[in-house]
């Protein structure tokens, strides 16, 4: 495997029964029906090391017309036209920029968080490969993932 980020639709049937219960916890404190990560975790029958393990990494699979909003983190080089390379790419992509900030550059670094709108057929992994592909780009995080609706 490599150590790009890649993205799968998996048939409930196909998941492992820890990561559905950690969409279950997940889903208990969105809704403010617990307090906190450890109320949640007792209450689906997991350990809060594997709620903290997969958090991230797994969300339920939305066919909405509105589609999603993902926010990305990525650290940029600080040179001319890199900001302008992104936001070509997320457009190529079919992504709609919802927010962008950028950070003040320290040791030639800079920290940029987007959040962005993807269509249900557009492919969040392949936007994030081209992004990964770009000259000057250090890193690429999905931080968040929340359905639009």
């Amino acid at each position: 495997m490599s150590d790009v980020n890649s993205f799968f639709v998996l048939r409930e049937k196909a998941v492992p029964e820890v990561l559905l219960k950690v969409v279950e916890a997940k889903k208990l404190m969105e809704k403010h029906k617990v307090k906190n990560v450890q109320e949640a975790v007792e209450r689906v029958g997991i350990s809060r090391s594997s709620f903290y393990k997969y958090k991230d990494d797994i969300y339920p699979f939305s066919e909405s017309d509105r589609g999603i909003s993902i926010t990305l983190s990525l650290l940029i080089e600080d040179r001319p036209g890199i900001l302008s390379q992104v936001l070509k790419a997320m457009a190529e992509g079919g992504a709609n920029i919802l927010t962008i900030h950028q950070s003040i550059p320290v040791n030639a670094v800079a920290s940029i968080s987007l959040s962005i709108q993807i269509l249900p057929g557009q492919s969040l992994s392949e936007i994030v490969r081209e992004l990964e592909a770009l000259d000057g780009i250090l890193e690429v995080k999905v931080l968040a993932r929340e359905q639009i609706n």
